[in-house]
């Protein structure tokens, strides 16, 4: 199996047993070695008190597209910590793009950069510190 089969079966994998992501419409765009894209639109239910996308939300996001980039290589990693930082609001019916890129990987930890984007517009950015507990994505079979 090659790099990128590993990485697919692994996101593969993963999203079927993710019901949060499943059930949030989130999509998976592509996944590569280290690295991810997904896709979320903005529903009714997302939007808060200021008519705008509840910040959790976008966080969320990130965090999955976090979760497909580091777990790319058939080992069960967890975010250590993360932080996010908000740049511009977004609204019911956008369509937001979380794109993960890995930093470097050291040890059992790793650390990523997410940038959300919508419309190619960068609304936020996501730092994460992953930890690899060293059990296998994919189930023995």
């Amino acid at each position: 199996m090659t790099e990128q089969e590993l990485a697919e079966a692994c996101a593969r994998a993963m999203y079927a047993r993710d019901l949060a992501s499943q059930s949030l419409g989130i999509e998976l765009v592509r996944v590569a070695p280290g690295s991810a894209s997904l896709t979320m639109e903005i529903t009714d239910t997302m939007v808060n008190g200021h008519r705008i996308c509840h910040g959790g939300y976008i966080f969320l996001l990130a965090d999955t597209a976090f979760a497909f980039a580091c777990n790319t290589y058939n080992l069960v990693t967890v975010a250590q910590s993360a932080a996010v930082e908000f740049i511009a609001p977004v609204y019911r019916g956008d369509r937001l793009v979380a794109i993960a890129s890995e930093l470097t990987r050291f040890g059992r930890n790793g650390l990523y950069d997410i940038t959300i984007e919508r419309e190619g517009e960068t609304i936020a950015i996501f730092h994460g510190r992953s930890r690899s507990l060293g059990q296998p994505v994919l189930e023995e079979e």
